[in-house]
Parts: C-alpha cells; structure tokens; sequence
C-alpha cells in the first residue's frame, strides 16, 4: 500500500498533508508514529469514568494530531466530540464518540498495512 492509498482508505487529506510537511518519507515517519499516540486510549477511559475534563484534552489531542496529519475524517469527528466535551459530558457525547471509534480503527488499520509494508 502506497502512503496514498493509506490516505484515500482513512478519508484523509494526502496532497494538504505533502504540501505542509514537503515529503513523503516525514508524512509516513509522523504518520506511523500515531500509533504509538496514547490519547485514543486515555479518552476511551475517561469516557468510561465520565472524567469529561480528562475526555475533552485527549479529544482535543487527537484533534490537533490529526489536523496536523490530514486525517480528515477522523479529526472531523474528534473535533465534533471535542466542541460538545468542552462544557462537559452528555448523552450526546457517548453517541458521537462512537463515531471516532470506527474513524479511529479505520485509520489505524491502514496505518497498521502501511507500516506493515516497511
């Protein structure tokens, strides 16, 4: 799988994220190293405690990392859980968040097959 097609797969932004980091080789190396991020991971707890102080900064992590990636898809739906975590938690919260589970597994399964390819 070529970094492009790891992009079309997540619904990500491959032409702005080149246009910002220049190449291919610094895209990959940042990109891979998403997934060694611990933020997923600590909102995925914090939701589960309703710690929605905790919740709110891993979103808003995973937002930035992925506005600064072009992971588009999963940081449209980050920064939708971000906004409504702002002022705290809600039911609402618990349905958007399953939408940044599946954009989650989507990026980093192809993420996973890029890397996998060396």
């Amino acid at each position: 799988m070529s970094l492009q097609e790891c992009y079309a797969a997540f619904g990500g932004d491959y032409e702005g994220v080149i246009g910002r980091l220049r190449s291919e080789r610094m895209v990959k190396k940042f990109a891979i190293k998403f997934l060694s991020d611990s933020s997923y991971d600590l909102l995925m707890k914090s939701m589960e405690e309703k710690n929605y102080e905790e919740a709110f900064r891993a979103s808003h992590t995973i937002k930035g990392i992925c506005q600064n990636l072009g992971f588009t898809k999963l940081g449209n739906s980050s920064s939708i859980l971000t906004d409504k975590l702002r002022d705290g938690g809600s039911d609402e919260a618990d349905t958007l968040l399953e939408q940044v589970k599946v954009d989650y597994k989507e990026t980093v399964e192809a993420l996973q097959a890029l890397e996998a390819e060396g």
